[in-house]
């Protein structure tokens, strides 16, 4: 079997150690060594950690920033529940996917403040889902499908916030898995934030 080229090999491994290990814990060198290759190649890639971190979030995690940027610039065709149906969805698989990666950082306050300083540098934080989500819902407000009186940064929390906790408190859960499936959830979450937050046509 033809082996796979080297930078595909580095994120792949990159995210297999972070996810295994966490972000604090996962060195270049080990990821250098997973991947098969030294850790000068690694850095003919990526010019750190956090920016192989980023390629990890970019290409190997669901895709939560580019949907949102999306739905922002033109909503399409679809009712705002069955978009928030499908951000609620990528966004809990998003979290679900990252929460064991960065949870070690906060374990340790100085790396933990080094990688905010680089995700900064690189116009990236966990803030920027908040913005992109209340961007599309200030959109949908804009073209009339959201009452004027809804708060769409609000909104944005209740809906990511629900995401977070489904990945951080059902990972501590005997079953360590939540008692609804991914599809149920997003529906349920998508469908109470429209009956709160649009227009009745009644």
């Amino acid at each position: 079997m033809e082996q796979k080229p080297t930078r595909v090999r580095i994120v792949d491994a990159a995210r297999d150690l972070m996810r295994t290990v966490g972000l604090a814990r996962t060195t270049t060198k080990e990821i250098a060594k997973a991947a098969g290759c030294s850790e000068a190649a690694l850095y003919k890639y990526f010019s750190s950690k956090e920016e192989l971190f980023l390629a990890v979030l970019d290409e190997r995690l669901p895709r939560l920033g580019g949907l949102l940027d999306t739905l922002a610039a033109d909503p399409g065709g679809r009712t705002v529940e069955q978009n928030l149906t499908e951000i609620a969805r990528q966004a809990a698989l998003f979290y679900e996917q990252t929460f064991p990666v960065v949870a070690s950082l906060y374990a340790e306050p100085q790396l933990k403040q080094r990688h905010e300083e680089a995700m900064r540098a690189y116009g990236k934080g966990p803030h920027k889902p908040v913005e992109g989500l209340t961007a599309y819902l200030r959109s949908e407000q804009r073209h009339g499908r959201i009452a004027a009186a809804a708060d769409p940064a609000a909104a944005a929390a209740l809906l990511l916030g629900a995401c977070v906790q489904r990945a951080f408190v059902w990972e501590a859960s005997p079953d360590r898995r939540p008692p609804d499936s991914l599809d149920d959830f997003a529906r349920g979450i998508a469908r109470t934030l429209t009956a709160g937050i649009c227009r009745r046509t009644d």
